[in-house]
């Protein structure tokens, strides 16, 4: 037996090398289809009805089977339902005098019974028309030619439902050049205009889902997420749409990606369960399965005790379907869901509902679906019932007795048929302008033009909303977002919280979680790092993080980094930014003021009074005798170092820094240049006392003045030079009160006086110190009647020995009397 493509079908492009791969394809699945069908003993069930123009459908009107068994039980929503709503379409447009007038479109349905390889197998009927036998040879035996009947030619197909089977069908009718257009198909790998030319959908594909689905996911701030899929087309190819944009988009991080067995083994979806909790944290979980897959899902989920953590964005294939989530809605709460936008159509609601046994013939599968769906058995000649088993009446009546809820896609599937009818319509206009009927040039319809027809269609569909096709033979995406709803609503299910029309428009305000809660649940890697933490990033994961606080001085500088602030700054309480550091100065209500005021207090008023008594007894002879020139200066000396004590209590500024300088050596200066003059002149007196009676030199009141006078001027031009090449000025220290607690961190405001210079300023005096004591040490053997010179002594030995501690404690500390009292001052 030979066979052939004609030329008018095959189009145009095919080369021989096609051409061969055709036939041969061909003649190899009719070949296992005639073999499958003699081995069944029976023809494959469909539909047929009567029309100019044949299309073809492909419906899941029965479920897989078990193994060996090609179908299982009937399925009501994407089965009956879904094929009536095609029946349904064709009789609008039959009865349209606008449509395709004259013209009437006849269909051969097919039941592809959820299952790739049998759809293929029975689409083989599609293009039966297209290969035609040789029977040249074939005579009767009256010797006449036989009388073949013309196959019935399909010029295009509504379908297929699932992903997978639409591939496997449209891997063929491509072949043939049979435009097909699927109501419920969704697979991202379909747009792929290059090997499914011929293949367009009213619904739009997964990748317009899955971007819907991950502006979902970031508009409730989740970065960190879980997907689960269904092995094949449609779980596969959407979980790797969603991965892909998500990728694009950045900020979303895939905690782990599963997949679902297509025969899970016993305990399958427990283990599933088990992997997504050792990511406990990802709690979001972006499911791509079917109906079984989900239910299974949930009842894992349960039996895990895991009811409230889980939260699931369900594709299309959940959408808004009780059957995945009944028994399980505890589990379901709170699941976002999505679904191409739809509306009930009400023409079919009352077409559906109005269906018998007795009006319904055309549909073969009708009494197998009204016995399930009432419950009952239709009684044949010869049959029994069963105990238990009720007689169908035929009285029954749907949406009366049965508990029928119009199915979402049965909007597609009439969308689909006008799309094809008004691809013909306008095709029509064009090829045969003026004629009420199919002329020569659209007998046959040419495959590939019609196709660029259906691509060129526009027209609201039967929900009021546009059907039309892109490049790719996609439809534009615009779903509805639902969420499942139980907690605090006197109707639960599932409530319509948004939309995604190319963007996403979310109300948050009627979104409810587990509980009736309205607060949106975390589902991400690493939660935001408190104030004044940085971000340590987990390699390789770029939504997960530690937190380290930035210690010490630094301040968070940005997301990731910390950073010292200025070094007259500290950082704030948040660690955000920095802010001044306090400065401090030593208040005259301080103890440590107090204290040493009382002192001086004291020591300027004995100084006074001695002076002033030095001053009452002037000329008489004890003062006299004490030396009262020196006496005096002594005094003076002894009450500036008294004096001091208010400048270096007073706030530092330029004139108060300037008294400092002066006065701090000066009052010792003049104090030991007194003592120093005074052990001089005794030393000398006893010393040329020793050798002649002739008094020494200089040792007159007069004398003595002009000494200590010269004296004080070598610290006093110090002084002065000093004030010359540096000018007195004030400086805030933060160094000194700078404690590891930056809230303890002060800024000291103090003259501009190091130690070094500190301790300059007093070596002159030191260095009279020094040279008193010595004389003062030689001076030890002057007559016990002379008795000013062992007070002096020993004022000398107490002063060095307090000098020789006080010099090596203050450098060895790096602490100044002043450092002593800031430490404790008023921390505000």
């Amino acid at each position: 037996m030979q066979s052939k493509i004609t030329s008018t079908q095959a189009g145009p492009c095919l080369c021989f090398g096609s051409f061969f791969l055709v036939h041969f394809l061909c003649g190899l699945l009719l070949g296992l289809a005639a073999g499958s069908r003699a081995t069944s003993g029976t023809q494959p069930h469909s539909i047929k009805i009567e029309g100019d123009i044949t299309l073809g459908g492909l419906f899941p009107v029965h479920s897989r089977g078990p193994a060996g068994v090609p179908c299982g039980d009937i399925k009501k929503e994407k089965g009956i339902h879904r094929m009536e709503a095609m029946l349904y379409a064709l009789d609008q447009i039959n009865s349209d005098p606008d449509l395709l007038p004259n013209i009437t479109l006849g269909a051969r349905i097919l039941d592809t019974c959820s299952r790739d390889t049998y759809a293929l197998e029975q689409s083989l009927t599609f293009v039966q028309a297209l290969i035609q036998k040789d029977n040249s040879d074939v005579r009767c035996s009256n010797g006449e030619p036989p009388i073949i009947p013309k196959p019935e030619r399909v010029i295009g197909v509504i379908g297929a439902s699932a992903s997978s089977v639409s591939i496997m069908v449209a891997n063929v009718l491509r072949l043939f050049a049979i435009p097909q257009i699927s109501y419920a198909s969704t697979a991202p790998e379909l747009s792929d205009n290059n090997r499914y030319d011929f293949f367009s959908r009213v619904v739009p594909p997964d990748s317009f889902q899955a971007q819907a689905m991950v502006d979902i996911v970031k508009a409730m701030g989740w970065n960190y997420v879980s997907t689960l899929a269904s092995e094949g087309n449609y779980g596969e190819s959407g979980v790797d749409a969603f991965l892909q944009i998500s990728r694009e988009a950045g900020g979303l991080c895939i905690a782990q990606s599963i997949k679902i067995p297509r025969e899970p083994r016993p305990g399958e979806f427990d283990k599933i369960i088990k992997r997504l909790m050792e990511t406990s944290n990802a709690r979001g979980v972006i499911i791509f399965a079917n109906e079984d897959d989900i239910k299974r899902v949930l009842e894992a989920a349960k039996r895990a005790n895991l009811t409230g953590h889980f939260l699931f964005v369900g594709s299309d294939s959940w959408g808004a379907k009780i059957a995945p989530i009944l028994n399980q809605e505890d589990v379901a709460e709170g699941a976002v869901t999505i679904l191409p936008k739809r509306a009930s159509i009400e023409g079919f609601d009352q077409y559906f509902t109005s269906r018998s046994l007795e009006n319904n013939r055309r549909n073969i599968w009708f009494a197998e679906f009204w016995e399930d769906d009432f419950k009952c058995k239709l009684t044949r000649p010869g049959i029994k019932l069963d105990s238990g088993q009720r007689k169908c009446t035929g009285e029954e009546r749907i949406g009366r007795d049965s508990p029928y809820e119009q199915e979402g896609k049965v909007q597609f599937v009439i969308d689909a048929v006008y799309a094809m009818a008004h691809a013909l319509h306008s095709m029509h206009i064009d090829l045969c302008p003026g004629s009420t009927s199919i002329c020569d040039r659209m007998d046959p319809v040419e495959g590939r033009l019609l196709l660029k027809y259906i691509r060129a269609v526009n027209f609201n569909g039967s929900a009021g909303t546009g059907v039309m096709f892109n490049e790719d033979g996609d439809a534009p995406g615009r779903y509805d977002i639902f969420q499942y709803q139980l907690s605090n609503t006197t109707s639960p299910g599932y409530k319509i919280i948004g939309q995604w029309t190319n963007h996403l428009r979310l109300s948050a305000e009627d979104m409810q979680w587990s509980g009736g809660d309205k607060q949106v649940p975390d589902s991400v890697c690493s939660f935001p790092c408190e104030p004044g933490e940085r971000k340590r990033m987990v390699k390789g994961v770029p939504c997960c993080w530690h937190c380290e606080l930035c210690d010490g001085y630094q301040f968070l500088l940005d997301e990731f980094n910390c950073d010292m602030c200025p070094f007259d700054m500290r950082p704030t309480l948040n660690r955000t930014g920095c802010r001044p550091t306090p400065i401090i100065k030593l208040e005259w209500s301080s103890p440590w003021a107090i204290i040493p005021v009382f002192l001086a207090v004291l020591g300027i008023l004995a100084t006074t009074g001695v002076i002033v008594t030095f001053i009452r007894f002037n000329d008489t002879p004890i003062v006299r005798a004490s030396g009262r020139e020196l006496s005096y200066v002594l005094l003076t000396g002894i009450f500036l170092i008294y004096l001091i004590t208010f400048l270096m209590i007073a706030e530092p500024g330029a004139v108060v820094c300037a008294f400092r300088r002066l006065l701090l050596g000066l009052g010792m200066c003049i104090s030991y240049a007194a003592m120093l003059t005074k052990t001089n002149r005794i030393y000398r007196i006893f010393e040329q006392g020793k050798k002649s009676v002739t008094p020494p030199k200089f040792i007159s009141p007069t004398s003595q003045l002009i000494i200590t006078f010269i004296l004080i001027s070598v610290q006093l031009l110090g002084i002065f030079i000093w004030f010359g090449v540096v000018p007195p000025h004030t400086i805030i220290d933060f160094e000194e009160l700078r404690p590891p607690n930056p809230e303890l961190a002060r800024g000291i405001l103090k003259c501009d006086m190091s130690d070094l210079s500190l301790i300059g300023c007093l070596s002159y005096s030191m260095v009279l110190m020094v040279t008193c004591t010595i004389y003062a040490i030689k001076s030890r053997g002057v007559p016990e009647t002379f008795n000013e010179a062992k007070p002096i002594g020993f004022t000398m030995y107490t002063t060095c020995i307090i000098w020789l501690a006080f010099v090596p404690i203050f450098f060895g500390t790096a602490q100044s009397t002043e450092k002593g009292n800031r430490c404790c001052l008023d921390k505000t």
